[in-house]
C-alpha cells in the first residue's frame, strides 16, 4: 500500500490511516504543531513541521541524530520560540501560556533526573512539595504499584537503581502530578530488551487511561512496537506518516525502508 507524502514529493512506503488499537477520538487533538519554522542564526532546524497528537495516542517521532526531535521537544516546552508557525498544547498556544502548558505536561528526559542520595519515595515526596502538592503515602505507594516499581525498591537510594527504575520513579511522579501529558525524549536508550517490554507496557496502560504521549526516538522497533502512529523526521522536515492498523502494530520493514531511503 503506498501513499503519497502530503508534506514533500516523494512518495514513501506506509501504512494507511486506521482506526488505531486505543480507539483515539480524531476530535480530541492535544498537541498541534501547525507550519512550525525554527531557525538559529539563519540555520534552519525546523521547516514547516505539521503534527497533531490526540487524546489517548501514543505518537513516535522518528529520526535520526541532528533530525530536529529534541528542537520539537523543547519548543513544545516553551524554551524554544517558533521562528514562525504555531505549537498549541491543550488548546493554549505555548508561548502565550507557559506555566498552563507546563503545569499538563510531564516531561521525561532521556536520563531521568532524581536525587541520587534520596529514596524514590523522597524524591517523589520532594518534587511534589515543590509544586505545591499533596499525597497520602497509600497514594503514592499506589502509583508505585501502578508503574511496577518493586516494593523492596521504594525506601532504597536512588543510586542503587537501575535506569529501567529511574524511569518508573520518573512516571510514578507524573501519574501524581496529575499530569495529562507526556513528553518522552529517548525513553528507552540503554535499556535491556526486558526493560524496554516493561516501558513500554507502561506506556500502552498510560495512552489506555487517556493521557496524550509524544515520545522522540531514533530507535525504528521499539516506535513501532508502541505507537499509534509515527511521524519520520529528516532535517527537520516531516516527511512521513505511518498509522498502526486495527489490532496491529506499524510495520517496521516499511518505517525502516522509509527511514533508510530519506537518511533520517
Amino acid at each position: 500500500m503506498t501513499a503519497v507524502n502530503k508534506i514533500t514529493s516523494i512518495e514513501l512506503q506506509t501504512v494507511k490511516p486506521q482506526v488505531s488499537t486505543t480507539q483515539i477520538d480524531k476530535a480530541q487533538s492535544i498537541i498541534e504543531v501547525s507550519s512550525l519554522n525554527f531557525s538559529i542564526k539563519n540555520k534552519v532546524i525546523l521547516k514547516d513541521l505539521n503534527f497533531t497528537v490526540n487524546k489517548g495516542e501514543i505518537y513516535a517521532l522518528l529520526g535520526g541524530n541532528g533530525a530536529g526531535k529534541s528542537t520539537t521537544l523543547k519548543t513544545l516546552l516553551g524554551f524554544n520560540k517558533p521562528t514562525d508557525g504555531s505549537v498549541k498544547v491543550a488548546g493554549k498556544e505555548v508561548t502565550q501560556a507557559l506555566d498552563f502548558v507546563r503545569g499538563k505536561t510531564a516531561y521525561l528526559p532521556e536520563s531521568a533526573t532524581l536525587y541520587p542520595h534520596l529514596t524514590a519515595r523522597e524524591n517523589v515526596e520532594y518534587f511534589l512539595s515543590l509544586a505545591d502538592i499533596k499525597k497520602t503515602d497509600e497514594q503514592i505507594n499506589a502509583a508505585f504499584i501502578r508503574v511496577d516499581l518493586q516494593q523492596d525498591a521504594w525506601d532504597r537510594h536512588m543510586q542503587t537503581y537501575s535506569k529501567g527504575m529511574r524511569q518508573k520513579t520518573a512516571i510514578a511522579l507524573a501519574i501524581l502530578r496529575e499530569a495529562p501529558i507526556f513528553l518522552l525524549d529517548e525513553p528507552t536508550s540503554g535499556l535491556d530488551p526486558v526493560a524496554i517490554d516493561e516501558f513500554n507496557q507502561l506506556v500502552r496502560e498510560l495512552a489506555l487511561t487517556g493521557a496524550t504521549i509524544l515520545m522522540v526516538t531514533h530507535d525504528v522497533y521499539g516506535a513501532c512496537q508502541v505507537a499509534n502512529r509515527i511521524g519520520l523526521l529528516s532535517a527537520g522536515e516531516l516527511v512521513g506518516e505511518f498509522d498502526a492498523p486495527q489490532n496491529g502494530r506499524i510495520d517496521t520493514e516499511q518505517v525502516h525502508a522509509a527511514f533508510a531511503q530519506r537518511g533520517a
